[in-house]
C-alpha cells in the first residue's frame, strides 16, 4: 500500500499501545479524546473540570504517562494556553513532545517552542477544524514542525482525521507555526464563504417572487458550483428555523479572521471578500451604528436631507431615499 494513502485500520494497529496525555476536554477536546480511544490510543485527559477529566491535576495527568511523553494542549488560544505549555515544560522532560492544537495565533508558537527547546522538549502546532461534527466525522489537521516530531504523532492525527486518503484531511505544512498559520488563513476563507451565504439568503428572503427560500439553499447543495458542508450547515439552520426569527444577528469572531487581514496588509496581499466579512461581523455587535449616524448628519448638513431622531426608530426595510447629490 502507499504509505502516503494509509487505510483506516492503519492508525489502531499502530497506535494500539500508545499512550498520550490530553489539556482541555471541552467541546472539541472532549470529542477528540473520545475519537482518539475509538482509534485505539489511550488517553489520559485533564481538565479544570472534575466533572470531566481523568485525572485531578496536570502533575498527576503526567506523572500517568510513560517517557517519552506526548501531550496535546486544547484549550482557549494567548495566556492561557502560553501559561500551559509553560506549565508542561517545568513537568515533562528530555525526550517529551507537546502539541498545541488550539486556536494560536502562529507568532506565539516559535516563542513557545523555544520555551520547551530549552529543555529539550519537542513541539508541533496544529491547526484543527471539524468543530463539533469531528468526532464522527474526523477533524482537518494542519502542522507545523519538524518532520521527526510530526511523524512520531502521525498514529495521533491519524486517528483524528477524517476517513480516506491521509492528504485529503492532513498536511504537514512547514516548520513551527505553518500549522496556526495554515488554520488562520482557513477561517479567513471561512469568514468570506459564510458571508457570501449570507449575503444571498437575505437578497432571497427580501424578495416576494421567492417562496421557498431553504428549499432553494437545499437544492444548491447537489450538483452545484456552490455546493459544501457550509452550505449543508445551511440548510440544516434553515430547516429548523427557516426565517432565522430565533436568533440574533450577533456574530462574534474568535480572533483569525483579523490576523489574517493583519496578514494580508503586511504581506500586500488584497483581500477584499475576507476583510469585508470580518468589518461586516463588527457591524452586526452595534445597535446603532456610530459610523451611520454620521453619515446621515452629513447629508443633512450638505443635502438638507431628512434625518431620524432616536425615537422615530428605522425606516421601512427597502423604502428609497432621496439623491445623494448635494
Amino acid at each position: 500500500m502507499d504509505a502516503t494513502r494509509p487505510s483506516r485500520t492503519a492508525p489502531t494497529q499502530q497506535g494500539a499501545q500508545m499512550k498520550i496525555g490530553l489539556v482541555g476536554l471541552g467541546k472539541m477536546g472532549g470529542n477528540m479524546r473520545e475519537r482518539l480511544r475509538a482509534g485505539g490510543i489511550e488517553v489520559v485527559g485533564y481538565d479544570r473540570n472534575p466533572d470531566v477529566s481523568d485525572v485531578e491535576s496536570l502533575e498527576a495527568m503526567v506523572a500517568a504517562l510513560e517517557a517519552p511523553r506526548l501531550v496535546w494542549v486544547m484549550v482557549p488560544s494567548g495566556e492561557i494556553t502560553r501559561q500551559t505549555i509553560a506549565d508542561l515544560g517545568d513537568l515533562l522532560r528530555e525526550g517529551d513532545l507537546v502539541i498545541d492544537g488550539g486556536n494560536s495565533k502562529w507568532l506565539d508558537d516559535a516563542q513557545n517552542a523555544a520555551h520547551l527547546h530549552e529543555r529539550g522538549i519537542g513541539f508541533v502546532d496544529c491547526g484543527v477544524s471539524g468543530g463539533v461534527w469531528g468526532k464522527d466525522n474526523g477533524y482537518g489537521l494542519m502542522c507545523g514542525g519538524s518532520a521527526e516530531n510530526v511523524e512520531r504523532a502521525m498514529p495521533v492525527f491519524d486517528a483524528l482525521r477524517p476517513e480516506g486518503p491521509r492528504e485529503e484531511g492532513f498536511v504537514h505544512a512547514g516548520e513551527v507555526g505553518a500549522g496556526h498559520y495554515t488554520k488562520m488563513v482557513h477561517n479567513g476563507i471561512e469568514y468570506g464563504l459564510m458571508q457570501a451565504y449570507a449575503e444571498g439568503y437575505e437578497l432571497l428572503a427580501k424578495k416576494d417572487l421567492v417562496t421557498n427560500v431553504p428549499g432553494a439553499f437545499k437544492a444548491w447543495s447537489r450538483g452545484t458550483v456552490v455546493r459544501s458542508w457550509l452550505l449543508d450547515l445551511m440548510v440544516r439552520a434553515l430547516e429548523d428555523d427557516p426565517e432565522l426569527d430565533r436568533i440574533r444577528g450577533y456574530v462574534d469572531d474568535t480572533g483569525e479572521g483579523r490576523w489574517t487581514v493583519q496578514e494580508g496588509v503586511e504581506n500586500a496581499v488584497p483581500m477584499p471578500v475576507i476583510s469585508s466579512a470580518l468589518f461586516a461581523r463588527f457591524v452586526s455587535r452595534q445597535d446603532d451604528s456610530p459610523a451611520m449616524k454620521a453619515v446621515a448628519a452629513l447629508r443633512n448638513q450638505f443635502g438638507g436631507h431628512a434625518v431620524k431622531a432616536v425615537e422615530e426608530g428605522p425606516s421601512a426595510p427597502g423604502s428609497p431615499s432621496q439623491s445623494d447629490a448635494g
